[in-house]
């Protein structure tokens, strides 16, 4: 029996495709990007016809410094109105909120006083009820909602199953499979999407999935995903994101059959902002430090800081990693 939904001819209409580039490419500078470069995006991902653009984190203001990092670490109302004005656009905004890292009750406006459409919730699998708590409150205060639960390749079955149980009777809109350590393969990752596919099966919820690239299959996972019916995906300009990054989404919009997207304005954003980027120093993408933990099913944070201390002793780094699992 096919599962699978269309074909790659296919314009799938439930196909919501999430520009991550702000928020997850943000790990990579500290969130210090221009103004020009937000302003720039923004108006690139309309013209492109990007459905969400997420443009940070809400992120507590009492446990992070706001010197220590950019604006977009906590998407202050007037930072976002003053790069989207009343968003008299068909894009929505949206910001992640994680568990325990943010001051929900008391940091969001009603949806009817933001510009802000979407709350992504990021959590563990253990953080469920304190996620379903805070999705609630969102939803009470009129914005839409995903729930995206973290590392989920580090889960076992059962407390999959359990989860998505708890997100089924909530009032969250789109449950994330997210693969935070670039573990997965298209095969796992589809058997993954179709469970999450089947729970939510007689509602009007939706599935996305968050690739991270470390094994060089994002895309590849993305779009295994997206033919058994997950329709929200999350993909960065060039794949800008923590580490490995994520799945680029200039590949995305290529290989995405309806005509309202348009890669030819990505193109356009890369020449002029991407490159320079990349030329100042900043650094993402694939490489074998994060294969390796890829590979193992692992947190990125030893490859990261093998990164950033230029190492090159891979052989060495890999047996490390094997060590301490």
């Amino acid at each position: 029996m096919n599962l699978r939904k269309g074909n790659l001819m296919s314009v799938r209409n439930d196909i919501k495709v999430v520009d991550v580039t702000i928020r997850d490419g943000g790990l990579c500078n500290n969130f210090e990007f221009t103004d020009e470069f937000v302003k720039e995006l923004y108006k690139t991902n309309i013209k492109s016809g990007i459905d969400y653009m997420e443009f940070g984190y809400k992120a507590s203001k009492n446990m992070f410094k706001k010197s220590d990092f950019g604006k977009w670490k906590f998407c202050d109302e007037e930072d976002l109105r003053a790069v989207v004005g009343d968003n008299l656009s068909d894009m929505k905004i949206a910001v992640m909120a994680d568990v325990g890292r943010c001051d929900y009750k008391t940091d969001f406006a009603p949806k009817s006083e933001s510009v802000i459409d979407m709350v992504r919730v990021a959590c563990y699998i253990h953080q469920i009820p304190a996620a379903i708590e805070m999705i609630e409150h969102f939803h009470e205060l009129g914005y839409e909602t995903t729930c995206n639960i973290m590392a989920v390749s580090q889960a076992n079955s059962d407390q999959v199953v359990q989860a998505l149980e708890m997100l089924v009777n909530s009032c969250v809109d789109v449950i994330y499979l997210v693969d935070s350590f670039g573990a997965l393969y298209p095969e796992n990752a589809s058997e993954l999407a179709q469970m999450y596919i089947q729970a939510v099966e007689g509602t009007e919820k939706k599935i996305g999935f968050h690739a991270h690239n470390n094994q060089n299959v994002a895309f590849a996972n993305t779009i295994e995903t997206l033919s058994y019916g997950v329709s929200y995906l999350d993909a960065s300009v060039q794949g800008m994101g923590r580490g490995a990054g994520n799945c680029p989404v200039e590949l995305l919009l290529g290989f995405l059959k309806n005509p309202k997207y348009n890669l030819y304005w990505v193109l356009g954003f890369i020449e002029n902002y991407m490159l320079s980027l990349k030329e100042q120093g900043v650094v993402w993408g694939y490489d074998l430090q994060y294969l390796f933990t890829g590979l193992l099913n692992c947190h990125p944070r030893d490859a990261i800081e093998f990164t950033a201390n230029d190492r090159k002793d891979y052989a060495q780094f890999y047996t490390t990693l094997l060590d301490n699992i």
